[in-house]
């Protein structure tokens, strides 16, 4: 496949290949599938109909947003402005959230975020409560009404330094964080800041975390030592580790029995088990940044951030099955489902 080409793998058989997305780009079918994509060198978020892999809209924003979230509605998206193109970039960064109306396909408001800075992790819990992280300030950040806060309704210091990401619980009452300089992941409670944090050093460099689906375990890509980390999400103890190829990124939990595993070094998705044995592993054309899933399909979205472009990839056949171009270095992303 070549990146210009267009193969959607939802039923809808092989499309047009070159197809180019234009800033003014024309609206998809009717009953399209739409992903929106966090465009974060483009300064903006797009959004693609997956019927034909066209641009329908792009909404732009201040320089360098990265990760975003989107409410259980599918009404809005909310995405932190980190403000730097990567984490060793120097700079204050940004001091905000954006709020993206999805229906209007439009940025509606700013949440200024000062002081907390260089906001980047990005958490939804099923209440529809918003959580950001300040990576420079080490705080996590809390909005109980997101669609109207004008400031976080709460803070909780995240004890790490440089702490870049999290994983949330599905309830919000636990969230692990991770510090790229303390290398640290720290269990803290985002609603209650007097209970002491739990944390581990599963390693070198840990940025990407997932948890479980009974959410007893929490899966740890350690990037400076290679290795994938299995630890007890209550006690905050390591109980299994794996020496992997390359630079895991991201880690994902597909299902009960799946992980998925970004290597932007081997430019590969690697599946595990839950036990961290490699089932198998796809090369990309690009490097593998965020992923984004189906809600309905075994699909997966991959943004590859060298080639401005997303790759579809057929989770039970694990082969890149279509893909499109995007903006300048595509990473995180959510699909809205068609509503026909």
């Amino acid at each position: 496949m070549t990146r210009r080409t267009v193969l959607m793998a939802a039923g809808a058989g092989p499309l047009t290949s070159g197809l180019t997305a234009t800033a003014s780009g024309t609206g998809g079918a009717a009953g399209s599938d739409v992903l929106v994509v966090v465009e974060k060198s483009g300064h903006a978020v797009g959004f693609y109909d997956l019927s034909s892999g066209r641009l329908s809209r792009r909404v732009a924003l201040p320089q360098y947003p990265h990760e975003m979230v989107v409410d259980s509605r599918r009404r809005f998206a909310y995405v932190g402005h980190y403000g730097v193109r990567m984490s060793a970039s120097v700079g204050e960064g940004g001091s905000a959230v954006f709020v993206i109306d999805l229906a209007e396909r439009s940025l509606v408001r700013t949440i200024d975020t000062r002081p907390f800075n260089r906001i980047h992790g990005m958490g939804i819990d099923d209440r529809d409560r918003l959580y950001a992280l300040s990576e420079e300030k080490a705080v996590l950040l809390g909005f109980d009404t997101p669609a109207t806060d004008q400031a976080p309704t709460r803070a909780v210091p995240a004890h790490g330094l440089k702490t870049h990401l999290f994983a949330l619980s599905r309830d919000g009452e636990r969230a692990f964080v991770t510090g790229l300089l303390s290398h640290t992941v720290s269990l803290v409670r985002p609603h209650d800041a007097s209970v002491p944090p739990l944390v581990v050093t599963p390693g070198q460099l840990p940025e990407s975390s997932c948890l479980s689906r009974d959410e007893r375990t929490l899966y740890v890509g350690a990037r400076r030592s290679s290795a994938l980390v299995a630890v007890d999400a209550r006690t905050m103890k390591v109980v299994r580790s794996r020496t992997v190829d390359g630079d895991p990124l991201r880690v994902y939990t597909v299902d009960d029995e799946r992980l998925l595993v970004t290597d932007i070094v081997g430019r590969t998705l690697t599946l595990y088990s839950t036990t961290l044995r490699r089932i198998r592993s796809l090369r990309l054309e690009g490097i593998p940044a965020a992923v984004s899933f189906h809600p309905h399909r075994p699909l997966a979205y991959v943004s590859q951030l060298d080639t401005d472009s997303v790759a579809v990839v057929d989770l039970d056949r694990f082969s890149v099955v279509g893909g499109f171009d995007t903006g300048p270095e595509p990473d995180s992303s959510a699909l809205l489902p068609s509503a026909a």
